[in-house]
């Protein structure tokens, strides 16, 4: 197949772009390179990628839809992954208009592109934050959420809003993925795994919100990639169970999906920070913090719709994952 995977030379896009084209399809990246955390990074994951012979890439932004109607008007696209995104809670804080831009356009773009050229899938990223003030834990994708508290959640759950417009008015499948806590070699510098680790080889405090009481349910990148990757090859179809006066907000009578994607176990802050240090062999410096706006303190993924419609089982270990993790990037940073 031909796939347009956007967000390429991101964490997730760049693993899942590999395991593409390990399994024979041709792939097509899109990425602005944007400067949110070091493009020195994104670069060296396109190195890589651009080793391959089914890949290419193309430097563009998703909110220039100019571009990206030339992206599909040049290629004949069977299916698209929309990875590309204004990531972080924290920096939609500081920097709101560019959640707009990439999140709210970038997405209407996308939309509009898939809608015209007859994809025959559009599998999209959405996150665990548009679970905002729940507290009903596992996070179920049958829950009401409603009340996000940052505008990241917000910019997300109108992506899943906007697609199942699109998948009801123009019978386009779209699957939305609630991502939980994605963790791996390559990963984002904004991340906590990477923030702990290079604070604690370096002998620099760490900082610990809501006083190490947060829960997340971290996942590794390996096991994000097997999901997306069963979730792109089955096709998004309509739900004949479904009943308008009792929707079901994960599915409906279009051809729309909306799953969480996690590790299903989630692990509270302090004891992730112990596992870090037991590898590095060096204690951390923590320095115990409040909770930041528009955090919430756990997060915890019911997956089992998932699992029971694509065989999705999230199967490694925390200690393993973050172990692959710091000999990456002792590697990477020659440290």
């Amino acid at each position: 197949m031909k796939i347009l995977v956007t967000g390429a030379a991101g964490f997730i896009g760049f693993h899942l772009t590999i395991y593409f084209l390990k399994r024979g399809d041709e792939v097509v990246g899109f990425d602005n390179l944007n400067s949110y955390y070091d493009v020195k990074l994104k670069r060296d994951r396109l190195d890589i990628l651009q080793n391959h012979q089914n890949f290419s890439f193309v430097q563009a932004d998703l909110s220039d839809r100019p571009a990206v109607e030339k992206l599909f008007a040049e290629n004949h696209f069977d299916r698209v992954i929309n990875l590309a995104a204004q990531a972080g809670v924290r920096y939609s804080l500081e920097n709101p208009h560019a959640y707009i831009d990439s999140n709210i356009v970038g997405f209407m773009n996308i939309l509009e592109a898939c809608r015209h050229n007859k994809i025959e899938h559009l599998t999209y990223a959405s996150s665990s934050s548009v679970y905002g003030s729940n507290t009903q834990m596992p996070f179920s994708v049958h829950h009401n959420v409603d009340h996000p508290v940052s505008l990241y959640a917000a910019t997300k759950k109108a992506n899943e809003l906007m697609a199942h417009t699109y998948s009801h008015l123009y019978g386009l499948p779209t699957t939305g993925l609630r991502f939980f806590t994605v963790y791996g070699p390559w990963g984002r510098p904004d991340m906590a795994l990477f923030l702990f680790t290079r604070a604690i080889l370096e002998g620099k405090p760490i900082k610990v919100f809501n006083n190490g009481l947060m829960q997340r349910d971290f996942t590794f990148i390996d096991d994000i990639v097997e999901g997306i990757v069963r979730v792109s090859d089955k096709i998004a179809a309509p739900n004949p169970a479904w009943k308008s006066d009792q929707p079901d907000s994960a599915t409906s009578r279009a051809p729309y999906r909306i799953y969480n994607i996690g590790n299903n176990k989630p692990v509270e802050l302090l004891r992730f920070i112990e596992i870090i240090e037991k590898k590095i062999g060096k204690e951390a410096i923590k320095e115990m913090l409040p909770m930041q706006p528009g955090d919430v303190p756990a997060t915890y993924a019911d997956v089992d719709d998932l699992m029971r419609d694509t065989g999705f089982a999230p199967a490694t270990p925390l200690e393993s994952g973050v172990s692959r993790f710091i000999d990456w990037y002792r590697d990477y940073y020659k440290v």
